[in-house]
């Protein structure tokens, strides 16, 4: 018996998954004891009749259908969606660690909060600056508070109404410019040069008196490295602005260089991304924020400092943007940054980002001859891009097969489709990121499947432009799905209906 479809289609009258006693308890006024005729059912609640077997089965084939990183890579551009160690899993799972309630005094969470206090010195170290907060819960949070600080940083010096503007490259991420939104700054975008870099003649042209900071990504999304980084941080400087870098793509920099140290004031880090955590499902994230002196007094509080005794106190800082998140943020996912760090050490993060570099290199020169490869430039056997790189399906195209057709013929080949359509100055880009987990077996697999697509489109396009043709759902109308939103399938009666009532009407 196939286990397809939904729970419902399984359910016939009279099947049970557990048999409950008789209640043994006397109950005088049920209805009373249960709160009123006001929550009661006037009709029974219409949940599926199904056996235990048959609840497994559905679940267990469901979960079949899922893409994971268990059963292949995800080269997600920008994403690094690495596989992490279990054991950093089961350790943040310990009943000491995950079962402390965050309303508990200082003195009987000191083993959490020198893990805090430790990974916040560990994260300033790696990326060379003085001073931490672990409360933002993702990377976007992250770019919140850190433009908060720069806000806060002009307001002090009576700056606050004219220095309203951001500098932004043309290739940054998309959540950039709607932070910049959120804490009433305006964007300012600065083009990119054909070498995929910021155009320094542009920024020295539009930075001014009005400019409070600039956006980067270092590398960028391109995954490229701005090798003219101190003349770009400089030129923001001498025009009193300050330096945001967005942190997204640590995982090629750790133990190798430093933002602090290239001329950035303030960087946040995606620890589901570079340190150990999962990343996808909708959490948990967390975003922590690294800073210099300059903006270490706006930080948001409490933060964990030693006391002269060497207890670990939670302090507030009177001065800061006020707190972020509840509690202490997103605890659970820094034990495992914390012991990420701890199990590699200094050598081994380098050792991460040498590998996650190798590994893009390798994949960039396998596919370079069957794709076209925007922001080369001249000499482009001797460039080598960082963690991750981005192809063009121009040439494809051309044969009517586009960048989102040979997407959807990945998933025949088994695998899960790279970044599309992303950065926007690529057309029908490929964003790939294998990152340092990948074998060299992953990595050819991944190869030959789209060096096979990238010959279907050229011998045989109609194999793309019609996948995929072997997955559990076929190529969907995305438009059409957009505008009427269906995710459950219509029941007669019960809780099928309701549900499906409640999601049609919002």
């Amino acid at each position: 018996m196939a286990y397809e479809g939904t729970i419902f289609e399984h359910s016939r009258a009279g099947k049970r998954t557990i048999s409950l006693p008789e209640l043994d308890v006397a109950v005088t006024d049920p209805e009373k004891a249960l709160g009123g005729s006001s929550v009661l059912r006037d009709e029974p609640i219409g949940l599926p009749e199904v056996t235990e077997n048959e609840v497994m089965r559905h679940f267990v084939t469901l979960s079949t259908k899922n893409y994971n990183l268990e059963r292949g890579m995800y080269p997600l551009g920008s994403c690094t969606m690495k596989y992490n160690p279990k054991l950093n899993e089961s350790l943040a799972r310990l009943p000491g660690l995950n079962n402390l309630h965050p309303s508990l005094p200082d003195g009987m969470v000191q083993g959490t909060l020198e893990i805090m206090h430790r990974l916040g010195e560990y994260l300033c170290r790696i990326t060379g600056f003085s001073a931490v907060t672990l409360q933002p819960a993702a990377g976007a949070h992250g770019e919140l508070t850190g433009l908060l600080l720069i806000r806060s940083y002009h307001k002090e010096h009576a700056r606050g109404e004219e220095r309203d503007e951001i500098l932004m490259p043309d290739s940054a991420h998309g959540t950039n410019p709607a932070s910049c939104s959120l804490v009433g700054m305006k964007v300012v975008k600065v083009s990119s040069n054909d070498l995929g870099e910021v155009d320094v003649d542009d920024l020295a042209a539009k930075v001014g008196p009005r400019t409070a900071g600039l956006m980067l990504t270092n590398p960028n999304t391109l995954g490229i490295f701005e090798s003219r980084i101190e003349e770009i941080t400089r030129t923001v400087h001498d025009a009193g602005g300050l330096v945001y870098m967005d942190g997204a793509n640590m995982n090629a920099l750790m133990g190798i260089a430093r933002p602090g140290e290239m001329g950035f004031d303030v960087c946040h880090l995606n620890l589901h991304k570079t340190f150990s955590t999962p990343h996808g499902g909708g959490g948990p994230g967390s975003g922590p924020v690294v800073c210099n002196d300059r903006l270490a007094p706006f930080l948001p509080g409490p933060c964990v400092v030693r006391a002269d005794d060497g207890a670990y106190l939670l302090e507030e800082n009177p001065a800061g943007i006020g707190r972020l998140l509840a509690w202490n943020g997103q605890v659970g996912v820094l034990y495992k940054a914390y012991a990420y760090i701890r199990t590699l050490g200094e050598e081994g993060l380098r050792e991460v980002s040498e590998n996650a570099v190798l590994n893009a290199n390798y994949l960039r020169a396998r596919l370079r001859g069957h794709f076209d490869l925007p922001y080369a430039g001249e000499g482009d056997a001797d460039r080598f891009c960082m963690h991750e790189f981005v192809l063009s399906g121009d040439r494809q195209a051309e044969k009517g097969v586009k960048t989102l057709d040979m997407a959807k013929r990945l998933l025949d080949y088994g695998l899960h489709a790279p970044t599309v359509y992303f950065p926007l100055i690529v057309h029908e880009a490929l964003m790939i990121e294998p990152t340092e987990t990948e074998s060299l077996e992953s990595l050819d697999a991944f190869a030959d499947a789209l060096i096979s697509i990238a010959r279907e489109a050229e011998e045989k396009p109609h194999l793309v432009t019609d996948a995929p043709v072997n997955t559990p759902v076929l190529r969907l109308d995305e438009v059409r799905a957009a505008k009427d939103l269906e995710v459950v399938v219509p029941a007669e009666t019960g809780a099928g209906a309701e549900i499906e009532e409640t999601c049609n009407t919002g």
